[in-house]
């Protein structure tokens, strides 16, 4: 048996592994990555020729797990491919906009490899997904008759997403997928089994980063309620730059929370672009999930939530408003990256982020920037810039485990061998130092782009 990284790099981006369990071949997610565009979005799918694939196992909707999937499944369609009910809606829907975010780049950028597939092949390659619900056990097989057993757990990361355990010939994989082992505001702790595994492939996201000393995330809602009933009182407005997909459905859970405890006055909320779309897909889901706030739907029952009908670049601002805008980077071209621009430049005016900002990112420029400074919110056009007047503040919400949970996760289902995935080198290097003390005698690997593990 043996792992092999798709990944082009160890950075945060285009997640994809091959299991080859006794020959029963199963790529474990098909993503794209955030920051490189044309063909190198992808995995490398070429280590995959000439090999029968029996399954696909798609362990959440975020474009940097599912984004590739439309290729390889025209590439390998012989295999099967397996997820969530939710994931399949949620990842349908953000696979029909990442099309339409192609053709615009082809246009608007000259990347003439894009779009990548088209919205007919999602149409014909969406009602053969197999949707699975978490704890049932299903098979994967080959044409001889081999098969390996599959299940998916709840893994807290957002609606719908999962770890995956096989078995096969008497070996258990386990593979976290992105996990939460806390409930947050709308999704529900991850439920895992905590039975011993053979191999633990373990996400790595936030193993450079420590929690602040006495985190609590009741304590870091108070302190967002706060900055927000402070620019309110003074008369701005509060923009939050938020992730389509998660961020915005967590975000209204809070304020929602917030409102009914008295920690804010009942205020106007607008969301817009495809924060809409994810958060009616939501709502699809809101008494058939794992979903907290069972039969809560946003659109119809949150108080005073804005939300344009129809799809626009434009939002206009107004006082004593909340702003939660896709983005959560504020990439260039989008909602939040736009009406920024719009605010930073009023002392009365917040700008809060609840979730990862790259560096590079218009986003992390804004953290990195001191009141006064002038920040690009498009590195290619010097007339993007703009002062940085307003208030600026990060807030953790992060939807990825600490790191000292996902040591703790390891000590529990003490596996022989660890993969170290999704997640910088020196979160890798810091989780596999504390994993090997924590751990002594278990392997464990920080795999190269390409590189194979045997097992």
């Amino acid at each position: 048996m043996f792992f092999q990284n798709l990944a082009r790099g160890i950075d945060i981006g285009a997640h994809s592994y091959l299991l080859d369990l006794d020959g029963v071949r199963v790529v474990l997610d098909a993503g794209t990555h955030p920051k490189i565009d044309g063909l190198g979005t992808l995995p490398d799918f070429s280590r995959l020729d000439g090999i029968d694939l029996d399954a696909i196992l798609v362990t959440h909707a975020h474009l940097d797990h599912m984004g590739a999937l439309p290729v390889l499944c025209r590439e390998h369609p012989e295999a099967l491919v397996a997820l969530t009910p939710e994931t399949l809606a949620l990842g349908a829907a953000m696979l029909h906009n990442s099309v339409n975010v192609m053709e615009a780049q082809r246009q608007e950028l000259g990347v003439m490899a894009y779009p990548l597939y088209t919205h007919r092949e999602l149409d014909g390659m969406e009602p053969m997904w197999l949707p699975r619900p978490f704890g049932r056990a299903f098979s994967i097989g080959d044409d001889r008759g081999e098969t390996a057993e599959a299940v998916l757990f709840p893994a807290g990361h957002v609606l719908g997403a999962a770890g995956v355990r096989l078995r096969r010939n008497g070996k258990t994989i386990f593979y976290t997928g992105d996990v939460h082992f806390e409930e947050q505001s709308l999704v529900a702790a991850a439920d895992f089994p905590d039975e011993p595994v053979d191999v633990l492939i373990l996400e790595s996201t936030r193993g450079d980063s420590a929690r602040s000393p006495g985190y609590t995330r009741e304590a870091e809602t108070a302190r967002l309620a706060d900055g927000i009933r402070h620019a309110l009182a003074g008369g701005g407005s509060v923009t939050i730059p938020v992730f389509a997909l998660g961020k915005t459905q967590e975000l209204l859970a809070m304020l929602l929370s917030m409102m009914r405890r008295g920690q804010l006055p009942p205020t106007p909320v607008q969301i817009g672009g495809l924060s809409t779309k994810m958060t009616a897909i939501h709502d699809e889901f809101a008494s058939r999930s794992r979903r907290l706030l069972p039969g809560f739907r946003f659109l119809d029952d949150f108080p005073d939530l804005w939300s344009p009908r129809r799809r626009t670049r434009e939002i206009e601002h107004a006082p004593g408003r909340i702003y939660a805008l896709s983005s959560g980077m504020m990439t260039e071209n989008t909602l939040s990256n736009g009406f920024a621009r719009k605010v930073v430049g009023d002392p009365r005016n917040a700008l809060f982020f609840i979730g990862y900002a790259d560096p590079d990112s218009p986003a992390g420029r804004v953290l990195a920037a001191k009141p006064g400074d002038k920040v690009p919110f498009d590195a290619r056009d010097p007339d993007s810039a703009r002062t940085i007047r307003c208030e600026v503040d990060k807030f953790d919400f992060s939807g990825h485990a600490p790191r000292e949970q996902l040591v703790e996760f390891a000590v529990k289902v003490r596996p022989s061998r660890i993969i170290l995935v999704h997640g910088d080198e020196a979160a890798r290097q810091w989780l596999k130092t504390a994993i090997e003390s924590a751990l002594p005698g278990c392997q464990v690997a920080i795999p190269e782009a390409g590189e194979r593990i045997d097992f």
